[in-house]
């Protein structure tokens, strides 16, 4: 028995015209405030509100930002902007005491841990992170 596969269900499908139906919702609703905006207020008063909602309605229904819907960016936004944000700051160790800006800062050594008790394994290591002044490794480079 064949059953048949849908191949693209990424895309929405063209109900109306040449829109999906979530831009079409999106268009209605704009054009519908926007009566009712110049329906109610005066003209000069009712232009410069709509504006704005028409703006609004044709992003939400066409503009794409990183190939997300405008409205992703929207809901993105307003959680970041009423979510609590945690802020953590932590003094540094090791800071210097003196926060002059010529003072010199110390060297850090970089510790290599000892993997094993083999010295082949132990001289891949240091050429995998590229250590030269390891005296394990000049000890087996001198045995080979």
């Amino acid at each position: 028995m064949k059953f048949q596969v849908p191949q693209y269900i990424e895309v929405e499908d063209k109900i109306f015209g040449s829109l999906t139906f979530k831009q079409f919702v999106y268009i209605a609703g704009g054009v519908g405030i926007c009566v009712l905006l110049f329906t109610f207020l005066p003209m000069f008063l009712a232009i410069l509100l709509s504006t704005p909602v028409a703006a609004l309605s044709g992003a939400l229904a066409f503009y794409k930002y990183n190939d997300k819907p405008f409205v992703n960016l929207l809901e993105a936004g307003f959680k970041y902007a009423t979510t609590d944000k945690l802020y953590v700051w932590r003094k540094g160790e090791g800071a210097p005491a003196s926060s002059s800006p010529g003072a010199a800062k110390p060297i850090e050594q970089i510790y290599v841990p000892k993997l094993s008790q083999s010295k082949l394994k132990d001289l891949s290591w240091s050429l995998d992170i590229k250590e030269n002044a390891n005296p394990i490794t000049q000890n087996v480079k001198d045995e080979l």
